[in-house]
């Protein structure tokens, strides 16, 4: 279970770098002026979508294996296991959200400024702050 448990984590580690990396890319790209450099960041935005999409399905992966093998049934009636599971949905959700991000740039059509992709590539610290706090302390 360990070999499970350490894979579950090297691909939560890639989804996250994707997370918290494609937001950034949407910041430079709301702020280019040229079509060259627009071009660069569509391509340069669908990869790592691709990239971070893969590492998203392995944790997933890994993830309901652990689940299934004995978190489960050890912590089904525990509330630090809900919340994380309530925190990944909406990870997957934010997830779902970068996608429809990365279309409307595909078209040139975005409706946001650089300012918003500040702040929208802060929202998954938190998700990952709460995420490591329930798993690893599991205060509730």
């Amino acid at each position: 279970m360990l070999w499970v448990k350490a894979f579950h984590v090297i691909f939560m580690v890639t989804w996250f770098a994707g997370l918290f990396y494609l937001p950034r890319l949407f910041v430079y790209h709301a702020a280019c002026e040229d079509e060259p450099g627009r071009e660069r960041f569509k391509v340069m935005e669908f990869k790592l979508f691709v990239i971070m999409t893969i590492g998203a399905v392995a944790t997933a992966i890994f993830g309901v294996w652990l689940l299934l093998a004995y978190a489960w049934e050890s912590y089904a009636n525990t509330a630090w296991l809900h919340a994380k599971l309530a925190m990944v949905v909406t990870l997957i959700v934010y997830h779902i959200y970068c996608w429809k991000l990365v279309q409307e740039f595909k078209v040139s059509h975005t409706r946001h400024g650089h300012k918003f992709y500040r702040w929208l590539n802060e929202f998954p610290v938190f998700l990952l702050f709460g995420i490591i706090l329930l798993v690893v302390v599991k205060p509730i």
